[in-house]
């Protein structure tokens, strides 16, 4: 039998190589010989790797170190890693390898050839798991000597503390698993970026490409927020675009390593490409994808107008059971647009719910089309596929709950209920906000939906990502607590308890007169438990209620509420609870019942509140109901421009933490209604008063030592929390579905601050 050599070109490698060349290296062969423009490039084998282990004695000392390694000890896991890699670069290359490896560069044109060195990690199975991110690349490599180091480096972060926890979580013995590395010629693009043939969470047609200037390296690492196109190759076109600003870029520096500039100022709002370009990068990654059979992830580069795919490796977080192509099967044309406001796709009959004498018509399965969703709807909410509203923007009540029952949603579409029939065949996309006629073949329930963000959350948290922001999640129902803590948050920031208190059907109002407070404590008590139980030992902060009117009004004891003209500014929040001090107290005692149940992770959140008296009359109630205030963690909502002009006065009175109801701040603020779709477009999360408020809150915050966090809507979003942890942000609470990118939206900008700060000592 032939012995595998310890190089291989690009020309000589088939997908059937993997075992030699890792995942990214056959990729890049196969794409190479079904024409793909792939730039030249060797690859130093696994083979190569293992001879370098066995000559050099290392390969039994490394996997004893391996071998009793306990990966959920951080300490040890980083203890060993470092000392493994200390011995991979240590060890002298053999010569044979050695040699072997500067032939091949020479042969690369031109002569001395700039390359990118990346490693490619190896396993059986592969194909069903994805190593990205876990092994090191090293871009503008240039020189034998560099070329060299590169390799050996690239072996080295095979035993990275994060690859070490991710293949123990996977099943992967380190035994098994080599290394080969990827020696290709760097592309000196002038755009680049990376795309997802399909959609990576729902496995939609969807082709999802984010590209800026520079080398891609400034996507792929988080230092840009990068454009974001949409190509629907179902409709065959682009479909959502987001051109963002993007302030900096990467480019190779001198003959070794790169560094990160700025963008001229004309150029950073541009859009970084066109509509042929985009249309071209889809024809590739659909080449890419229909010749694998599965989804794929890619990255690209431009440079004078050719594109060139630097590599391709198959998407693993998708939840479904064929090809994402056949999902398009008995669809028919857009029929309305609104906001995508929960991802994921559903098909099913219209039933539209006009009031709550409606709500006995809902089936399961069916497609609840309403103006406006509000607490009365949340039982038939939990049966449905999917949802559609007439109102509404990202903050609504149904984005909310749709997106914590992980139900597709689309809100805001102004005339569903006039334009759609009862019993009608719909099938939306919660992610772009479209609604179509007829059905999609294989569109996702919302046991689906939830199941791959729970994968998608997973793929994420299997390798910690450690970061020193502490992200949280939100939560507003007792049944998501379990998808909610499978995120891996580091708490919970913000749990809604009126979600909880509206779903029982009675106000708080009618348990205090018919003398049932102790039912209403019970039935408070277990629902907040649940939550508390699945985050043992983690921060849960627990707003009280903030209820407006007009959600108790279609309950029992809903007849005595007052009509307010505009209930979001009348009479809810902690001005509420402190003129009716026997709905307060029912709260208070359930808390109270927790705390002496050892629930000490247990944070007490006043929402509303406008003036730091309101605070001290909040506390001063509770310690007059028995509870040990110097003992428990008291925390405000800021979400008033008041409170947060009075920041200071707050801490001076004590409060534990505070977090930015940014939903209530950007509108109070603005005095834009969120849930008006006719004003949504008005409603600017990064509106230059919004944004100086919530900085000079932070700031004060930090300089009391007082936890600020964030709980609204823009705590979902990267590029708010990017500029929140920038300006010193203790902590952001995400949406369940949101929680896996914000944190590596934290850890990016983290690493990329500190960076900037070493570069600017060093300057």
């Amino acid at each position: 039998m032939t012995e595998m050599p310890n190089i291989l070109w690009l020309e000589e490698i088939s997908k059937d190589d993997i075992p030699s060349v890792g995942g990214k290296g056959a990729s890049l062969g196969e794409m190479t010989s079904v024409g793909l423009p792939v730039p030249r490039a060797f690859v130093v084998t696994a083979q190569a790797f293992r001879k370098f282990l066995v000559e050099t004695g290392l390969e039994d000392s490394i996997f004893d170190l391996l071998t009793d390694v306990d990966v959920e000890d951080s300490d040890e896991l980083e203890q060993v890693s470092r000392s493994v890699r200390d011995m991979v670069l240590e060890a002298k290359m053999p010569d044979g390898i050695r040699e072997e490896i500067i032939a091949s560069y020479a042969k690369m044109e031109p002569e001395d050839v700039v390359v990118a060195v990346r490693s490619s990690a190896t396993a059986e199975d592969l194909p069903d798991a994805s190593f990205a991110g876990q092994q090191e690349t090293y871009l503008n490599i240039k020189g034998d000597a560099a070329v060299l180091e590169a390799v050996q480096m690239c072996w080295a972060s095979l035993y990275g503390a994060r690859a070490i926890y991710y293949r123990s979580k996977q099943g992967f013995d380190d035994r098994t698993v080599n290394i080969a590395v990827v020696i290709q010629q760097l592309i000196r693009s002038e755009k680049s970026g990376v795309m997802f043939s399909s959609h990576p969470v729902t496995g939609e047609p969807l082709t999802i490409i984010e590209g800026s200037w520079g080398l891609g390296e400034a996507v792929v690492s988080g230092s840009v927020s990068p454009d974001k196109y949409v190509y629907d190759r179902r409709l065959n076109r682009i479909v959502d675009r987001l051109v963002s600003n993007k302030e900096y870029m990467i480019v190779p520096v001198g003959e070794h390593g790169t560094e990160l500039v700025s963008v001229p100022a004309d150029q950073q709002d541009e859009p970084v490409l066109s509509d042929a370009e985009i249309e071209d990068l889809t024809r590739f990654a659909e080449i890419s994808e229909n010749h694998y059979g599965l989804p794929q992830d890619l990255e690209w580069a431009t440079v004078g107008g050719t594109v060139y795919i630097l590599q391709s490796r198959p998407i693993t977080t998708i939840g479904m059971s064929s090809k994402p192509s056949s999902a398009s099967g008995g669809l028919g044309g857009i029929i309305l647009e609104g906001n995508g406001a929960s991802p994921g796709m559903a098909s099913g009959p219209v039933i539209i719910v006009h009031d709550i004498k409606d709500l006995g018509k809902v089936r399961e399965g069916d497609i609840l089309v309403a103006k406006m969703t509000n607490p009365d709807m949340v039982p038939a909410m939990r049966k449905v596929s999917g949802i559609v509203t007439d109102e509404g923007g990202m903050t609504c009540h149904a984005a909310i709950v749709s997106r914590e029952l992980g139900t597709p949603a689309v809100v805001g579409t102004k005339k569903a209920t006039k334009n759609l029939k009862n019993g009608q065949i719909i099938t939306i996309d919660g992610e772009k906000g479209l609604v179509f006629e007829g059905a999609a073949a294989e569109a996702a329930t919302p046991s689906a939906a939830a199941g791959a963000a729970v994968s998608a959350a997973g793929a994420v948290a299997a390798a910690p990502i450690i970061t020193a922001t502490s992200i949280k999640v939100n939560v507003s129902l007792a049944e998501a607590a379990g998808r909610a803590a499978a995120t891996g948050a580091d708490g919970v920031g913000l749990l809604r308890i009126e979600h909880m208190i509206l779903g029982l059907n009675k106000t708080p109002g009618w348990y205090i007169s018919q003398g049932k407070e102790e039912e209403f404590i019970t039935e408070l008590y277990n629902g907040i438990k649940v939550v508390l139980d699945a985050f043992p030992g983690k921060p849960v902060w627990v707003r009280t209620l903030d209820a407006p009117t007009d959600e108790f009004r279609n309950m029992l004891g809903g007849e005595d509420e007052p009509i307010e003209h505009n209930p979001m500014l009348g009479w809810r929040g902690i001005r509420r609870d402190l003129q009716s001090p026997e709905q307060f107290r029912m709260q208070i005692e359930a808390f109270k019942r927790l705390w002496g149940a050892g629930y000490d992770n247990l944070g007490l959140m006043f929402p509303l509140v406008s003036h730091p008296d309101q605070f001290i009359q909040a506390k001063a109630l509770i310690e007059e109901w028995g509870v040990d205030v110097t003992e428990v963690a008291l925390g405000v909502m800021i979400e008033i421009p008041s409170s947060a002009i009075l920041i200071e006065d707050f801490c001076k009175a004590g409060i534990s933490f505070a977090s930015f109801g940014t939903n209530d701040l950007i509108q109070y603020t603005l005095a834009i209604d969120r849930n008006n779709e006719l004003v949504s477009s008005m409603y600017l999360p990064k509106h230059p008063a919004v944004l100086k408020l919530i900085k000079d809150a932070i700031a004060v915050c930090r300089e009391y030592g007082v936890e600020c966090s964030i709980c609204g809507q823009a705590g979902s979003d990267p590029n708010m929390v990017e500029w929140l942890i920038e300006n010193g942000i203790s902590s952001v609470s995400a949406n369940i579905d949101a929680v896996p990118k914000i944190r590596e939206t934290a850890a990016r900008t983290e690493m990329r601050m500190i960076l900037d700060s070493v570069r600017r000592t060093n300057a």
